[in-house]
């Protein structure tokens, strides 16, 4: 950095979450620095935060194995492009935002040319492939973390981290109530009602499609009048589910909905879903919930080889303890999940177990990410 020139700052976005999370702390960023400079890979908000765009971020956004390869040879030189021009620049800081495979060499290449680095959103290296936190120590000055137990992780290592609190608590911190949300749906207010959540993946739906449908059957045949609300993410996933309700749950009445998990999530009195970052939702929004997922036998006998956490949900893994039932590959099934599901229906101290300790977790989250995020990389700078 030099005399009183403006502070400049390059953003790498990986995919539509990065650039909600890039636009926030452009503002943070700005918030502390008035004059500062913003370049790199950018969505419409990061723009419209005022981010100059190098590349757009559906440059990056390349979801799956088969696709990451069909682009490779493109990917790897969009990032010497970036490696080219930020090393003969200097920012600053260069802050890559999730991404990991993508970011984390470029930040190392630039760290090595004394560029600071940090990188926000922790990799899971907390729960497999630990071996990362190598790369990670030579690739960021900072790692920015969205969940409280991650900074301790890492201290272990002497990477140095920050919780700056997780993004989805502001977003969804005022939750519409769950009458109001009924209201949507068309479902009365004292109906029982179910949400299910296969996954937003055509490779999850290939394989929870069925035991979920299952586990609807099972339930409606002992909860009377049971509504079951499915929000499909995108239009190609539509016949894959209703093959599954015809093969599987032909009596059961279901709702299928064009996306609105989050509508349709407030609308249940549980929610059936797969383990993921939908588990983080549905704890910020209130709703107690069963995880269910599959893989592929090859994949679970790989990540059971390399997992070193006792749970696989969010929730579990936040509130510390086994609180929300897991039922993974085999133990997927109708006779795991719908128990569990018609003990959440019926029980409300079961509920309410969940509920309580959720309350807690809800306000860690919510604590300023961006701004948290701001101050830290000010400290990094000596600014």
């Amino acid at each position: 950095m030099s005399g009183d020139r403006p502070l400049r700052f390059a953003i790498v976005a990986g995919e539509m979450s990065g650039d909600i999370l890039g636009a926030a702390l452009i503002r943070a960023l700005r918030a502390r620095f008035p004059d500062a400079q913003f370049q790199g890979v950018t969505g419409s908000r990061m723009r419209s935060a005022g981010c100059e765009t190098v590349a757009g971020i559906d440059q990056l956004s390349v979801m799956g194995l088969a696709e990451v390869v069909k682009h490779l040879p493109r990917l790897l030189k969009l990032r010497r492009a970036l490696f080219s021009r930020f090393a003969r620049e200097r920012p600053d800081c260069v802050i890559g935002i999730d991404a990991p495979d993508f970011n984390l060499p470029l930040e190392r290449r630039l760290r090595a040319r004394g560029i600071h680095t940090v990188h926000m959103v922790s990799p899971s290296v907390w729960a497999w492939r630990q071996s990362r936190v190598g790369t990670i120590e030579k690739s960021v000055d900072l790692m920015l973390c969205l969940l409280p137990f991650e900074p301790a992780f890492y201290a272990t290592h002497k990477v140095p981290a920050e919780y700056i609190g997780h993004p989805l608590a502001e977003e969804l911190q005022r939750p519409i109530g769950r009458d109001i949300a009924r209201l949507h749906f068309g479902i009365a207010a004292d109906a029982p009602c179910v949400a299910v959540l296969p996954g937003s993946r055509a490779g999850e739906l290939k394989y929870l499609a069925a035991p979920f449908a299952a586990t609807g059957e099972w339930l409606s045949r002992r909860v009377e009048g049971l509504t079951l609300v499915v929000p499909i993410a995108r239009p190609e996933l539509w016949p894959v589910f209703e093959k599954a309700i015809a093969e599987h749950a032909p009596t059961a009445r279901w709702r299928l909905v064009d996306g609105k998990s989050r509508e349709v999530m407030r609308a249940a009195d549980a929610v059936l879903l797969a383990s993921g970052t939908a588990t983080l939702e549905c704890l910020i929004l209130d709703r107690p919930m069963v995880v269910g997922y599959r893989v592929s036998p090859l994949s679970a006998w790989l990540v059971r080889r390399m997992l070193k956490v006792p749970n696989v949900s969010l929730p579990n893994l936040l509130c510390e303890q086994a609180l929300v039932p897991e039922y993974l590959q085999e133990q997927a099934t109708p006779e795991y999940l719908g128990p569990a599901l018609l003990e959440l229906l019926q029980n409300p101290q079961a509920s309410q177990k969940q509920l309580s300790q959720f309350a807690a977790v809800r306000q860690a989250l919510k604590c300023g990410a961006a701004d948290r995020a701001a101050a830290a990389i000010a400290v990094l700078l000596g600014k």
